[in-house]
């Protein structure tokens, strides 16, 4: 034996325990002078403040022919204020780190806010002044209007894109906001001018209803106060229309198949979703997010085992419950090499149709242990912290949602993933395949999946 054998220490094998139960930190809750909610989570060691403001406002109540009016509103709210011009506002920004986005969703305004905590107060003013008095000047309207057209052209070019489009179109009850695309159409988006963006900003932007969440370091910060000397001191009119969940109602005949026709593509994109549950189901949500794992979340899924590493028709297709306030849909998408289309949209269909009554144990724990022992990775940080709570609330959730359905999952059995599939996932499919048409439409027909309908790319 060597001298350097002799002197190494042996160290003890660590033991290995199980992992302890987690659960999604709950925030210290307070109301400000104007009714906002205001959500705080003290994160030691996060000195970048995650600030997350959500404002009820549903793309429903667009002017249908200026739709995409919603998302240039947004887009514009960093882009100067009243108080500070665009070129003064991004200075201010930039010299104290902060970043400032904004967004449209289904039913809400999101403002989101990452910022050093020694500069939150000024942040804060800063955000406050960029939702309640943005400038929207003329010039930027245009730019933005110029903006989304040249994204609609892109998105044509973009299968994934093309497919997204075509679902929803086919999807939903045309009468529906959901039936068309959220950022507008080349003709409404056309048609926006800076009157228009005022007048929603000022119809729908407003304290009530609103929730803001900070989360991060507030170690000697007093986050009350700044919070009321800001966002907390916004007023207005008040709102004139309802921001109630409202469903999207699924076209008649939205079980059929749509072939997108791109002449000469070498790839398939294929887009098939289904009705399903939303986060209020009486049942509970648990079951849903491990059944989207174990049938399509992972390179070990069920869909990939089969079409990517039996048959090597594609490197990977994915699946899941995409919610909405009121229902969901499963939905599966991926590409796939041409000459499999018609074979991989007879396996997918197979797969699904052999959920019910199928999954064994292991798939079950598998999808069981990915989904709550990577949950306190996925909420680590100050950020992921906001984002998810900011969720909650504007979805009307409890706060404690998260950790009651890791909760929920820990007890889930094989039987209860197959009931909740066969109870709550329909079978009546909406299928969009994008690619070259005249190479499988026969086939496509052939196999049954409902009514075939060819449109132009």
């Amino acid at each position: 034996m060597s001298d350097v054998e002799q002197s190494t220490p042996v160290v003890p094998r660590p033991e290995v325990r199980p992992a302890e139960e987690w659960s999604f930190p709950q925030p210290r809750e307070t109301v400000l002078p104007n009714g906002i909610r205001a959500l705080v989570h003290d994160v030691p060691g996060q000195y970048v403040i995650s600030v997350r403001t959500s404002v009820p406002a549903a793309l429903r109540h667009e002017p249908r022919e200026v739709e995409g009016v919603a998302w240039i509103m947004a887009r514009l709210l960093d882009e100067g204020t009243r108080t500070h011009g665009q070129r003064e506002l991004s200075e201010l920004l930039e010299r104290r780190g902060i970043a400032i986005g904004a967004g449209m969703s289904e039913a809400s305004l999101g403002i989101d806010m990452d910022v050093p905590q020694r500069h939150l107060a000024e942040a804060l003013d800063l955000m406050t002044q960029c939702l309640t008095e943005p400038e929207l000047a003329e010039g930027e309207v245009a730019r933005l209007r110029r903006t989304r057209l040249a994204e609609i052209e892109q998105e044509r070019a973009s299968a994934g894109r093309r497919a997204l489009k075509q679902w929803a179109a086919t999807y939903y009850d045309p009468a529906t906001r959901a039936s068309r695309p959220a950022s507008g159409t080349a003709e409404s988006v056309a048609a926006i001018t800076r009157d228009d963006v005022v007048a929603f900003h000022e119809a729908h932007v407003h304290p009530e209803g609103t929730t803001v969440v900070v989360a991060g370091d507030l170690s000697g910060v007093d986050v009350d106060g700044l919070l009321a000397r800001t966002i907390g001191a916004w007023t207005t009119g008040g709102r004139t229309v309802s921001v109630d969940p409202a469903p999207a109602p699924r076209a008649a005949d939205a079980a059929r198949v749509v072939l997108v026709d791109r002449p000469g593509s070498v790839q398939s994109e294929i887009l098939l979703g289904s009705p399903g549950p939303d986060r209020r189901i009486d049942s509970g949500w648990a079951p849903f997010p491990v059944l989207g794992y174990v049938v399509g979340g992972a390179p070990n899924a069920r869909i990939d085992q089969v079409l990517r590493e039996d048959k090597g028709y594609t490197y990977g297709i994915r699946a899941g419950f995409r919610p909405r306030q009121v229902g969901s849909a499963f939905v599966v998408s991926g590409s796939v090499r041409a000459d499999s289309t018609v074979d991989s949209l007879r396996l997918l269909t197979q797969i699904l149709d052999d959920v019910a009554g199928g999954l064994t144990e292991e798939e079950t724990r598998a999808g069981v242990d990915f989904m709550t022992l990577t949950a306190p990775g996925r909420y680590d940080t100050a950020d992921a912290i906001a984002d998810e709570t900011s969720g909650l609330a504007g979805d009307n959730l409890p706060l404690t949602f998260t950790s009651d359905v890791v909760a929920a999952m820990r007890g889930l059995t094989a039987a209860d993933l197959d009931r909740a599939w066969r109870e709550h996932v329909s079978a009546e499919r909406t299928i969009v395949v994008v690619g070259d048409a005249a190479l499988y439409r026969t086939e496509v027909e052939a196999l049954g999946l409902g009514p075939v309908t060819v449109v132009p790319n």
